[in-house]
């Protein structure tokens, strides 16, 4: 019995053992699924909060990132706003100084004296144009000797006017063609008058006087006359350029010399050439500038001449018609004088639509 008992007992041990160890084991079962349940939600919950957080985080990225953007955006807005304004203040201080920095404002200020000095400039060169322009004035109407510089103090000279400006003559005694004593009123400088056409043109409109300007400029006209045609000259027809217009030819042929005035002869510059006290023949009716001595105060120019319709021999070479035709040319040629430096020729034949100097002679 007492084994039986104690079995019973052992048996109602191990029961309640069995029990307690599956009582453990359920609890510990259901301990471990709740604990596995609530781990794995806590897990979950974890991740969640982690997915969260990634989320938070990504959020976070992404607001820092939108506020990096923003910042980024601010920047390069800043930026833009800054380069604008820098890009402005700079157009600003050039223009005005502006609000830039001092630095920019003393380059602007630099630059602003800059223009202040061009200003400056510009206005020494606009004074100095009108001191041009007022020299031009004053050359235009004062003497040809004035300009060029050879008026001989032992010489006497007239003057008179003639389409507002103001010629020098002298009086020259000497001997003419035929070597006989002769005493002329001549002018001292070359004609200027009628409008000017340009070199590479005829001058055929026969209702006005028309002229060539040295290299198509009126001050080479002012300095040193007008040029030229033959017909011009004579105030012929144009046509007289290349034909015989002999019959139309008169004693004492006034052209386009004012009245009381005629173009200068062959004869005529011959007296001046043979002059009283000339003994330097060509070098005494030059012009000192132009290989001479002016013994005669006639001061011949190197003028230049329209050649073929183009300049050349400016202050190298003159030339100037006669009031006569070629006798071995008629139609297209006549007599003319010409000088180169210190030599020259007293009467020789060119082409009528060459463009000359003029001098007239007093009736």
């Amino acid at each position: 019995m007492k084994c039986v008992k104690g079995l019973g007992f052992l048996w109602v041990a191990v029961l309640a053992a069995i029990f307690a160890l599956t009582a453990c084991d359920d609890s510990s079962s259901a301990s471990s699924d709740e604990t596995g349940a609530s781990s794995s939600s806590v897990e979950s919950s974890d991740s969640s909060v982690t997915l969260s957080g990634a989320s938070a985080e990504s959020n976070g990225s992404s607001n820092e990132t939108k506020d990096k953007s923003s910042s980024s955006e601010n920047k390069s807005s800043s930026s833009t706003k800054e380069t604008k304004v820098s890009s402005d203040s700079k157009s600003s201080s050039s223009i005005k100084s502006g609000d830039s920095s001092s630095s920019m404002k003393d380059k602007s200020s630099s630059s602003v004296n800059s223009s202040s000095s061009n200003k400056q400039s510009s206005s020494s060169v606009k004074s100095s144009s009108s001191s041009v322009k007022q020299s031009s004035s004053s050359v235009a109407s004062s003497s040809s000797f004035v300009r060029w510089g050879d008026l001989p103090p032992n010489f006497s000279y007239g003057e008179f006017e003639y389409e507002q400006r103001i010629y020098k003559y002298l009086t020259v005694t000497g001997k003419d063609t035929n070597n006989k004593a002769a005493t002329i009123n001549v002018m001292a400088e070359n004609l200027n008058v009628g409008e000017m056409v340009d070199g590479d043109k005829d001058q055929n409109n026969d209702s006005k006087i028309e002229r060539y300007c040295y290299d198509n400029d009126t001050t080479n006209c002012v300095k040193y006359g007008g040029l030229y045609q033959w017909a011009e000259a004579m105030q012929l027809p144009s046509e007289c350029n290349t034909k015989s217009c002999a019959d139309k030819i008169k004693p004492n042929h006034q052209g386009i010399c004012p009245d009381g005035w005629r173009l200068l002869t062959y004869n005529d510059f011959y007296i001046v050439v043979h002059a009283d006290g000339n003994d330097a023949g060509w070098k005494g009716v030059n012009a000192t500038a132009f290989g001479g001595l002016n013994y005669t105060g006639y001061s011949l120019v190197g003028a230049g001449y329209n050649w073929r319709h183009t300049f050349t021999g400016l202050k190298e070479g003159t030339y100037w018609f006669y009031p006569e035709e070629s006798k071995t040319y008629t139609k297209e040629a006549a007599y003319c004088g010409y000088a180169i430096k210190g030599d020259g020729g007293t009467r020789i034949e060119q082409y009528k639509t060459e463009g000359f100097s003029v001098r007239c002679a007093r009736n």
